[in-house]
């Protein structure tokens, strides 16, 4: 349960202001249909979260857990300041796709954006941390889903009241944590 809880809350916060919320926003605005947006989105995460994750599950088989433990701290110490650098997005990049509806552009736009972003690669590593799949799957899909369903939804005056430059720095605060947590766990940092 906890590696569903930490997936779901690390995405949640980290995806507000990312590339693929703005990504989310514009296509709400071009297409106007909700529903195959979100569908879209959900479609385009699990595939890509589930393949992060096993990724990072079997990087959890296959190396020692101490080196392990440090790989992946440093890996969130480097999402946190990471987290900290504004997300942008090119236009350009959905429109190639407008002929072929709002399902299959969201889709394949949101899979791509997904590739080697914050929240695939925190996806590998939450799942090389818990060394579960499926619950991190779950988790960090419900995550881009808490973050991106009200953005499509609620489009532009959404992104408008929430600055995201503090959910930047929730959000760094969020990895450093997990990566501090994860040096402290059996001695690595005592």
């Amino acid at each position: 349960m906890e590696s569903l809880l930490v997936s779901t809350g690390a995405v949640a916060i980290s995806e507000i202001g990312d590339k693929t919320q703005l990504l989310a926003l514009l296509l709400a605005t071009r297409f106007r249909q909700p529903v195959p947006i979100i569908l879209g989105i959900l479609v385009a995460t699990v595939l890509n979260h589930a393949v992060a994750a096993l990724a990072g599950s079997w990087v959890a088989s296959a190396v020692d857990p101490e080196w392990l433990r440090w790989g992946v701290a440093i890996l969130f110490l480097a999402m946190a300041a990471w987290a900290l650098i504004p997300d942008k997005i090119d236009e350009g990049e959905v429109k190639s796709f407008g002929a072929h509806g709002a399902f299959l552009a969201t889709t394949i736009a949101f899979f791509l954006a997904e590739m080697g972003d914050k929240t695939q690669i925190a996806t590998a590593a939450l799942a090389a941390r818990f060394e579960t799949v499926i619950p991190v799957v779950i988790g960090t899909t419900a995550g881009m889903l808490i973050a991106d369903v009200p953005a499509v939804l609620c489009g532009h005056a959404f992104a408008h009241k929430i600055n995201p430059r503090y959910v930047r720095y929730v959000a760094a605060v969020i990895f450093a944590g997990l990566g501090i947590t994860m040096l402290m766990e059996d001695g690595l940092f005592a």
